[in-house]
């Protein structure tokens, strides 16, 4: 096993080298700056395999004859209790003239790691196959 395929726990984080985010460490391009992050091909194929769980967009467009309008950002993270886990100012600005934004939420899900070779030697141990009496 080479060093870029290491396997890593599922969910531990790291810090993207390029644009500083906190990004997933099995993730080899940050969805962030979309910087490559390490030459790995079953990390780049397991991260082309990731699914769109959700995906949201809008635009607000400012009425032309009106005051400018400011806006922020906020994204905010619950668990299954209900509890906020996260909560992030990602962006302010304002809207003046016939200004418009667009703004996207997407959360995409990633498919299993493969399982690692349980020896160090990366063989795998023999399959017991129970036999029959008769």
């Amino acid at each position: 096993m080479n060093v870029a395929s290491r396997p890593v726990t599922p969910g531990k984080t790291r810090t993207c080298p390029h644009c500083k985010a906190a990004i997933l460490e099995s993730l080899s391009i940050c969805p962030g700056c979309m910087h490559h992050l390490r030459f790995d091909q079953d990390a780049a194929k397991r991260q082309v395999a990731a699914t769109s769980a959700l995906k949201v967009e809008g635009v607000i467009r400012h009425p032309q004859q009106q005051e400018p309008w400011e806006y922020y950002v906020v994204i905010a993270v619950r668990n299954d209790r209900g509890e906020e886990v996260a909560r992030q100012v990602v962006n302010v600005g304002v809207l003046s003239g016939t200004e418009k934004r667009t703004f996207t939420l997407s959360v995409d899900v990633l498919p299993p790691q493969p399982a690692s070779s349980t020896s160090s030697t990366g063989s795998r141990p023999a399959l017991q196959i129970p036999t029959q009496k008769r």
